[in-house]
């Protein structure tokens, strides 16, 4: 009977340390396609543990240029557990035309974007991409432009979001980034 007691403990311990991890983060919680790609990833089992900027993005935007900036902070922070996420979008002054596989060249071969870009997505009320409905339920606005930033703490929390014109290597964004890291 000793074994069996002895056993029993020993599963129960095993059970603790096998446990599963916290819930997946609301926010973080949705299934989203890579750009020019038919896989499908997480964002919760991807990123979950790791500080993430959203941004939209477009290709013929007078902000355009923060893909430079965007992938300095990636390449920087990276390693510390920031990634930032690309989101394509078309909802502003027809600045996104292309298909996903010419924003893909365009992002890899004019600013040598390696941070993570996903499907072109729909970021307006009403006909928003999940994770951007999901921004405004958390208390966000909606982007009012290209290149609209969204900061997102290691547990899923949104904490800031920033407009356009703040550029992505701002000290403000900087700021928030690190204390976060």
């Amino acid at each position: 009977m000793k074994p069996l007691v002895w056993l029993v403990g020993l599963l129960a311990v095993g059970m603790v340390l096998v446990a599963e991890p916290k819930d997946c983060p609301p926010l973080l919680d949705l299934e989203i396609r890579r750009l020019a790609s038919d896989e499908r990833i997480n964002l919760c089992e991807q990123y979950r543990g790791q500080v993430i900027l959203v941004v939209n993005t477009a290709s013929r935007c007078g902000f355009t240029p923060q893909y430079d900036a965007l992938e300095r902070l990636y390449r920087t922070y990276k390693d510390r557990g920031l990634v930032v996420l690309g989101f394509p979008s078309n909802n502003f002054a027809n600045q996104e035309p292309g298909s996903e596989r010419e924003i893909q060249d365009f992002c890899r071969l004019t600013y040598a974007v390696e941070f993570p870009m996903f499907e072109k997505v729909s970021v307006k009320p009403g006909k928003a991409a999940p994770l951007f409905e999901r921004l405004a339920q958390a208390g966000a606005p909606y982007p009012q432009w290209n290149f609209f930033k969204y900061l997102i703490d290691r547990d899923g929390r949104l904490v800031a979001h920033y407009p356009s014109q703040t550029p992505p290597d701002s000290p403000q964004i900087i700021q928030a980034i690190e204390a976060l890291l």
